[in-house]
């Protein structure tokens, strides 16, 4: 059942571990990206030159746009990147695809670096540049655009990074020679250059591996939404009185004065329109997160750790106790049978035999819907079916379809009892997804971790009429009611 790197290509979690490397799976991006402000703030010098380089080419970039010398073809190979999907890691929920760096992305960034970044390099206020700060202001730029640019920037250390290990640990016959292109960027000839690298080959396609330490979720330390939504603190940082008042002023004004107390809503786009008319903000506002930069690393540093042991190390466990006590990897007649069959000794496996343990971290249930469908997704393997994550048809995405073939296909879609739209979804979504994929089958699985989440989906069911339905699968995940594991 080789799902991790370290499975696949035969060598210890301790090895890959050992290296700093973190354990991708081969079955699914992991939500985890590159943070630029953990190489600025980093106390390795080699990682002060990677955020060094990065911010050499977003430099020439400006310089060049200010010059009026980018014309189409230079956006193209200038601005504009694949996803670098070797490494495994992103936002994706289905495999490691993504779409790359393109056109909107290309003109984004070339507005905003020629608007904000006109003192780029040359900062008065803010210790070091970031290049966090072009997604900070206007919109265009998400932190997936900035993980997938970054990556790409990184990407000859990442390949040489990785080729050490290979070198080290992995069997020839597991590695390939590979031309990586856009590695190196010539400034002599101002163009991006192919590089070989001796990289790890899973048949398909070579794979990257990334250091632990680059890493977080959820967001950069420099990000939009904390600016926002902690926008107050910001003006008492700066030193100027009189700008201070100003600042104050014009955000109370852009409030106004509603007769009710100002919701969070209102508050944050009183924030970013104060941000717009007073720029400097932004300096600011970075200014306060490398103040409290080494607080970056320890926060990433455990959101890291919660990755590995919510994705790898409780996902192994779960794949043991299917295999080893169920015939859950087994072939059913069709997918209908399959997924039933399949969901049964999960069903089994979560509540009798300590696979609930799965959703949990520090005692904290899984919070998101995207974090299951990756854990299912991680189990759901050794299928003669396509399994697909988020196929969308015309009519939205379904977490799942298993097909095999264009006539035998069954949707699947996972949910929290929490989930504030369950009913909705119950009673309309499903219905118009079969319509949409022609699958003959949909069956919905409801997870609960709560007696209180357990009582309300039994109530929306038996207002619906779906109590007892064979295509309505609950799993009750509590851990306050679950055996111990030697009674298990």
């Amino acid at each position: 059942m080789a799902t991790f790197f370290n499975e696949y290509f035969d060598v210890t979690t301790n090895q890959v571990d050992d290296y700093g490397a973190f354990n991708v799976s081969l079955i699914n991006d992991l939500p985890l990206f590159i943070d630029p402000f953990l190489l600025f703030n980093s106390p390795k010098a080699d990682y002060q030159q990677l955020h060094a380089d990065i911010l050499k080419y977003m430099m020439f970039l400006r310089d060049k746009i200010i010059a009026g010398s980018v014309n189409d073809d230079l956006v193209k190979s200038w601005f504009m990147f694949p996803e670098v999907k070797q490494n495994w890691l992103g936002f994706s929920l289905r495999g490691n695809g993504g779409s790359g760096l393109g056109k909107d992305f290309a003109e984004a960034l070339r507005v905003n670096l020629q608007s904000l970044f006109a003192d780029f390099g040359k900062e008065t206020i803010t210790t070091g540049s970031h290049i966090e700060k072009v997604c900070l202001v206007r919109s265009g730029v998400g932190r997936d655009m900035i993980s997938d640019f970054t990556t790409n920037l990184l990407k000859d250390f990442i390949c040489r990074y990785t080729e050490s290990f290979a070198i080290a640990h992995i069997d020839p016959s597991l590695r390939r020679k590979i031309p990586v292109n856009k590695a190196i960027f010539n400034y002599e000839t101002e163009s991006w250059e192919r590089r070989t690298y001796d990289l790890p080959w899973d048949g398909d396609d070579f794979v990257l591996l990334t250091p632990k330490d680059m890493l977080t979720r959820d967001e950069n330390w420099i990000n939009r939404t904390d600016m926002i939504r902690d926008f107050e603190s910001i003006p008492v940082a700066i030193p100027d009185a009189e700008l201070r008042g100003q600042v104050f002023n014009y955000f109370q004004n852009m409030l106004g004065k509603p007769r009710r107390p100002p919701t969070q809503k209102d508050k944050d786009e009183a924030a970013i329109r104060t941000i717009m008319m007073f720029p400097q903000l932004v300096d600011y506002y970075i200014k306060m997160k490398e103040a409290s930069g080494n607080e970056a690393r320890d926060i990433s540093s455990e959101k890291v750790i919660e990755t590995i042991q919510v994705f790898e190390t409780q996902v192994k466990e779960l794949q043991w106790n299917l295999a080893e006590h169920t015939s859950f990897y087994k072939i059913g007649k069709t997918t209908y049978d399959e997924a039933h069959q399949r969901l049964a000794y999960l069903k089994d496996v979560i509540e009798n035999k300590g696979g609930h343990k799965i959703f949990y971290h520090d005692g904290k249930a899984v919070q998101r819907e995207s974090d299951l469908q990756i854990m299912f997704r991680f189990v759901w393997f050794g299928s003669p079916s396509d399994v697909g994550t988020e196929a969308n048809d015309g009519r939205g995405p379904v977490d799942y379809k298993i097909a095999r073939g264009a006539k035998d296909k069954t949707l699947i879609e996972i949910k929290l009892a929490k989930n504030t739209g369950l009913e909705r979804n119950l009673e309309k979504q499903l219905p118009i997804y079969q319509a949409a994929s022609d699958a003959k089958h949909g069956i919905k699985v409801i997870i609960y971790f709560s007696e209180t989440e357990g009582f309300r989906v039994e109530g929306i069911l038996r207002k619906l009429k779906l109590t007892g339905h064979k295509d309505v699968v609950l799993i009750d995940a509590r851990n306050d009611n679950k055996p111990s594991g030697s009674k298990a």
